[in-house]
């Protein structure tokens, strides 16, 4: 970690050069900050926005729980941050978490003070977990998962990162096989219990069925509309190729555009006008007219009424090796879902809303525009597959509770 230092400064400065605030903030990367006097803190680590959102609802059944504790979030992206600062302005202190240095982590845990660390999914940082042991801090992996491709990533390093597991507390797992990998990297079978995961029991915001509504008021109730959420480079172009097949046979239909990185927004955008489409943003135009044939998504968190007011919804990340993103929140509301074949890292969840017909999987990008057509053309089998899909997450809830028990038990040793 020492010998790739140099290496971070200069991403953090090549970082800062697109974001003034991102440059502002890097000294927090080795833990330079002021800290308001904690003691006794709960410490909640969260990637980025997914994990973010994954850990609304226990943050909030925390605040609600422990209301004296001050309650710490740390990430690692501006987008993490800003989705905290979205979800929960300054009833929260957020930091960024700093580098895998012993320093830098020894900084940080003096000045926050943690009584209880909480890692959501994966984030395994050795000097950090070393840390956590010497300092008598409990440490939960809470809403764990590691997919086939990490496991086979952190193979090189299955001994340090063995030892690094031996410092947590409990590893709460998302499904078994998730719990059978934790235990192939080295963890102690005793640590790990299996809880479901925190995205089932995620709220739907206020209003978001109620704004969706009115947004298909305001372009045509009839409209055909489709969204495709969490695109990446690679994508979009599959995507609007798609709705030019769409097109064809639906004059009128309406796609929402919504892609994973605030940065790409402004270049998602020229390509949308390059090809010629009737475009307008959420930024400036707010809502689509009966006119415009795309609508781009350019803001962060808000992606709940628009797929409210969609038909179907295409999860990206899923056409190109990425993974793939949440499908829970257009299943949520009830919203039939397509996926890509790369979903590797919902694969539990994927899998078994595919089962259930609450979602399908499209081979490549050549079959994105035929499948998504057909689901628009066929009303009834929108119909079912929303109801399935909503059972499904409707099933599964209730990991929150399960993990503020563990919480509690784990506080009151």
């Amino acid at each position: 970690m020492f010998l790739v230092t140099p290496l971070l400064v200069l991403r953090l400065l090549a970082r800062g050069v697109r974001s003034r605030p991102y440059h502002r903030r890097w000294p927090e990367r080795f833990g330079f900050f002021d800290a308001p006097g904690f003691s006794g803190s709960l410490w909640v680590h969260a990637v980025s926005v997914g994990e973010v959102n994954a850990a609304e609802p226990m943050i909030k059944a925390l605040r609600r729980d422990y209301p004296n504790a001050p309650l710490v979030i740390t990430t690692v992206t501006p987008t993490g941050t800003a989705r905290v600062h979205q979800l929960f302005g300054d009833s929260v202190f957020h930091v960024y978490l700093p580098y895998d240095l012993p320093y830098s982590v020894g900084r940080f845990l003096k000045k926050i003070r943690p009584r209880l660390a909480l890692i959501v999914e994966t984030e395994i940082w050795p000097n950090l977990y070393f840390a956590c042991r010497r300092r008598g801090i409990p440490l939960m992996i809470v809403n764990a998962r590691l997919s086939e491709r990490s496991l086979r990533g952190y193979k090189p390093l299955r001994a340090l990162l063995r030892s690094a597991l031996r410092c947590v507390s409990l590893i709460a797992a998302q499904s078994r096989t998730d719990a059978a990998r934790y235990r192939l990297l080295g963890a102690d079978p005793q640590q790990i219990v299996v809880i479901g995961n925190m995205k089932f029991d995620m709220p739907i915001p206020q209003g978001a069925v109620a704004d969706g509504a009115a947004m298909r008021e305001h372009w045509g109730p009839r409209r055909p509309v489709w969204m495709a959420a969490s695109t990446h480079e690679g994508e979009e172009l599959a995507v609007l190729e798609a709705h030019l097949q769409v097109l064809k046979r639906l004059p009128d239909a309406l796609l929402l555009l919504a892609p994973r990185h605030p940065e790409r927004f402004r270049l998602v955008e020229h390509a949308v006008r390059s090809l010629g489409f009737a475009v307008a943003t959420r930024s400036i135009d707010r809502v689509p007219s009966p006119a415009h044939q795309v609508f781009v998504i350019d803001a962060m968190g808000q992606l709940m009424p628009f797929f409210a007011a969609s038909d179907v919804a295409f999860v990206g990340g899923s056409l190109v090796p990425i993974g793939g993103h949440n499908v829970l929140e257009p299943a949520a509301l009830s919203v039939p879902v397509l996926v890509g074949p790369h979903t590797f890292n919902f694969e539990e969840i994927t899998a078994s809303l595919i089962h259930q017909g609450g979602a399908a999987r499209v081979a490549g990008v050549d079959r994105l525009g035929p499948e998504m057509l057909q689901l628009l053309l066929d009303v009834a089998r929108r119909e079912r597959m929303g109801q399935a899909a909503q059972q499904v997450f409707e099933r599964e809830r209730g990991a929150v509770q399960r993990i503020m028990q563990l919480i509690d038990a784990q506080l009151q040793e």
